[in-house]
């Protein structure tokens, strides 16, 4: 076998292998270490980041573009400090996983299997429960695909029955919105009270009375299931398993990623257009919002379109559903460390070894990866805020929650409100790109995820050449399920909602795994310092009080 060569690093990053690489690779990997000492300067550390834009481009499909509005329709400007404080809490424990895959060269699913505690088939507990979050996060594709299909259907019909439902609906609340106003005032105050017979009785009467003055009640997706979304969505699905199984994973994610940060930049500027508008954005506003409270019973009944829709929504909820997914979910702070793999850090370190040459190595490539996961923590911050500013400041007041059939219309409105109706096909255009990324990008991180799984779980996938086989199949299967998953429930933000829940709950568990990677499994050379310790504790303990609170919220209703 040949010696390692020990190259510096460049600072070009063309030279760089592409994060990517692992569905196009053909052959076994080399079995010489390619070592290269770590660059010196910022402008040879910008040329090798990479993962955590892969995660950020990801990342702005679900939670941002569809949570993080919903919350803030649903709360206003209440929960921002929540939205704020789930980017940036989970970024320490995102570089923590990173550091035990440089240091170690291994993958996540091989690290969990690491961690202490009870065994069921040979397969630690974790694992165990991360296969639940793991299929539930594949429901989740399905809800995302669905939001592709939503967008398509809307700007490219092909029968129209999902845009004349669409319309129907929209041309019903307009007219509901007109008799809603000439309400008694004590209607409004039973359909907003506190008591939920009262509410109740309220609503029935209500949707009575709208009923006879419209001259029909409001169009149901459920009584007219549409065809143009789901053939849409079969469509995308059929289109990504062909790019992801022969190889054509670089040149998407590059445009994905090109689409999504102008989609994203759009929105930005979208909030600051707001001040022109009657929707414009207080200084008080944002200071309510980061004053650590949950929402007032005022701010969660104050729609009447809302209130005549269902109960008033649990958002304190849904924005803990949201916490779990937006920034780096629990999938992403697992499929973080393959993506820093694939990009090389861990191989230009090689292997672990005694002497300070591999350890200043080492310190050399987690410095870069700090910068990668911090750069790309302020990045999908920004659009976190920004997205959930826009559901604050329009859908709020508006009374619009974007959730069924009106799911992407509900989320174009802010768009409109500020651009005029052009802005809706900006949108609709926009939304299929970051939907889409997110989707195909999520796909193809989940082969990999699931292949390594296989291999813990006994099933196979030891070789390389069987390894690829894995990949290759997973990469028709998964994308499937999530289809199956949009066919069966026709609710794509329920689908997404329970991925958020699911990786909520799981966080404290990769915290604690972190924990025990730091005190248990780092090398002496590589330690952090006292503050970086400081910071991970709180990390930690902050993803330990949402996973709890999370899981109280949701699980508790299911046994009363």
């Amino acid at each position: 076998m040949n010696s390692p060569s020990i190259q510096p690093s460049p600072g070009d990053p063309s030279e760089a292998p592409a994060p990517s690489s692992s569905l196009d690779r053909q052959g076994p990997p080399p079995e010489v270490p390619d070592i290269q000492l770590p660059p010196p300067d910022v402008w040879g550390i910008i040329g090798r980041l990479g993962p955590g834009l892969i995660i950020a481009a990801a990342i702005v499909g679900s939670g941002e573009l569809i949570l993080t509005p919903k919350t803030g329709a649903q709360a206003g400007f209440s929960l921002l400090w929540l939205i704020i404080l789930g980017c940036v809490i989970k970024v320490f424990v995102q570089v923590e996983f990173g550091r035990y895959a440089i240091s170690s060269g291994q993958a996540t699913i091989d690290a969990l299997q690491e961690v202490p505690g009870p065994r069921i088939l040979g397969v630690r507990w974790i694992l165990w429960y991360w296969l639940v979050m793991f299929t539930v996060s594949i429901a989740q594709l399905g809800g995302i695909v669905h939001g592709v299909g939503q967008s398509l259907a809307i700007s490219l019909p092909i029968t129209g029955d999902f845009k004349q439902l669409l319309e129907e609906q929209i041309a019903w609340d307009g007219a509901a919105w007109e008799h809603l106003q000439r309400l008694p005032e004590q209607e409004k105050q039973a359909l907003a009270s506190r008591d939920p017979t009262v509410r109740q009785s309220a609503r029935q009467r209500i949707r009575q009375h709208l009923d006879q003055q419209i001259g029909s009640p409001r169009p149901k997706a459920e009584d007219r299931p549409t065809r143009d979304d789901i053939l849409w969505a079969v469509g995308i699905t059929l289109v990504t398993i062909g790019l992801l199984v022969i190889g054509r994973y670089g040149l998407v994610q590059n445009v994905s990623a090109l689409l999504v940060a102008g989609f994203t930049g759009v929105t930005i500027f979208c909030v600051v257009a707001l001040q022109q508008t009657e929707y414009a954005i207080r200084w008080a506003d944002l200071l309510e919002g980061m004053q650590f409270r949950t929402p007032r019973w005022e701010e969660l009944t104050h729609s009447l379109m809302a209130l005549l829709r269902s109960e008033p929504k649990n958002a304190v909820a849904t924005a803990l559903a949201t916490f779990g997914i937006i920034g780096v979910g629990a999938n992403e702070l697992i499929s973080y460390p393959y993506w820093c793999l694939e990009k090389g850090y861990a191989r230009w370190t090689g292997p672990r070894e005694p002497g300070m040459g591999w350890a200043e190595r080492a310190q050399g490539w987690m410095r870069v990866m700090r910068w990668d996961a911090f750069l790309s923590m302020v990045i999908y911050t920004f659009a976190t805020v920004a997205f959930y500013i826009l559901g604050a400041a329009v859908l709020h007041p508006e009374g619009l929650d974007p959730e069924g059939n009106q799911m992407v219309y509900a989320l174009s409105q802010p768009y409109v409100k500020v651009f005029g109706r052009w802005a809706h096909w900006v949108f609709l255009f926009g939304a299929f790109a970051v939907l889409y990324s997110t989707f195909f990008v999520a796909n193809a991180g989940h082969a990999l995820v699931a292949t390594d799984a296989v291999k813990v779980f006994g099933l196979g996938a030891r070789r390389p050449e069987t390894r690829r086989r894995w990949v290759k199949g997973f990469c028709v299967f998964l994308p499937s399920l999530a289809l199956a998953f949009c066919l069966w429930i026709r609710r794509p933000e329920k689908l997404i909602l329970a991925s958020g829940v699911m990786q909520g709950i799981m966080l404290p568990m990769l915290a604690g795994a972190t924990l025990y990677y730091r005190y248990r499994r780092c090398d002496e050379r590589i330690r952090p310092g006292r503050l970086w310790d400081l910071l991970l504790w709180i990390s930690a303990l902050g993803l330990l009080i949402s996973g709890v609170w999370t899981a109280w919220s949701e699980l508790t209703p299911l046994f009363r």
